[in-house]
């Protein structure tokens, strides 16, 4: 098959890849399993060695796999939770040029799925952590560390309703905004006042998730999203 391939212009990393691709996909390789050294891979797909190590680096820069050494050690398909799909959401997000419209809608969306889960299954520890944020918020006074906090609340409240998917993609998009956030937050005149407002918004959204209320939780987000881009980016 590498061969065949080879002939037509493919490289040969890339036949390793789709092995390993279609094997995940048909379920031949799941998550927590050890993929085959690197010596067998080769023999058993007709390529080189350094056709496999070109793949597993590609697979690494993916968040697909981990590598370790010693007894027991291998490389083991654990995907790694939000670093590397919110890597490569941010930079597809950039290329394709998408605006704030597209952007603010998207976020409602997920982050109004995402309160509402989190109303249904945030633990006391996670109801803890976000109480302590709210209230640290309310003595921030930069931009830029009160822009952390409240990145960190968005996507702590995503984590919360333990739905990795739902959660990688708020981070990559909260990621994508912070830039032009930060910057019109810098220009904007009152920034203090704008500032505890946001907090005011964020106090009754974890009252809602405190009180198991969903649609009550998600109808605040989508309120405090749509009110916050209204004043950072308007017409």
């Amino acid at each position: 098959m590498a061969t065949a391939l080879d002939r037509d212009g493919v490289r040969t990393y890339e036949v390793v890849l789709h092995h390993i691709e279609s094997g995940i996909l048909d379920g031949t390789y799941r998550k927590g399993d050890q993929l085959p050294p690197e010596r067998d891979l080769a023999s058993q797909l007709n390529v080189g060695r350094s056709a496999v190590r070109e793949a597993m680096r590609v697979l690494q820069t993916q968040g697909l796999i981990t590598t370790s050494t010693g007894r027991g050690g291998g490389t083991r398909l654990t995907p790694t939770q939000g670093d590397a799909l919110a890597r490569i959401f941010r930079l597809h997000l950039a290329l394709a040029g998408s605006g704030v419209a597209d952007l603010t809608e998207t976020r409602v969306a997920l982050e109004r799925a995402s309160a509402a889960m989190a109303a249904r299954r945030a633990t006391a520890q996670t109801l803890t952590q976000l109480t302590t944020l709210v209230d640290v918020m309310e003595t921030a006074d930069t931009v830029d560390a009160f822009s952390d906090l409240d990145t960190e609340f968005h996507v702590l409240i995503a984590r919360a309703g333990r739905n990795d998917l739902v959660a990688d993609l708020t981070v990559a998009i909260r990621q994508t905004v912070r830039g032009p956030i930060r910057a019109a937050s810098l220009e904007m005149p009152d920034w203090p006042g704008f500032r505890l407002r946001l907090v005011s918004d964020h106090a009754r959204i974890l009252g809602a998730i405190v009180a198991g209320q969903p649609e009550e939780a998600a109808e605040l987000m989508e309120a405090h999203i749509r009110a916050a881009y209204a004043v950072l980016t308007p017409d």
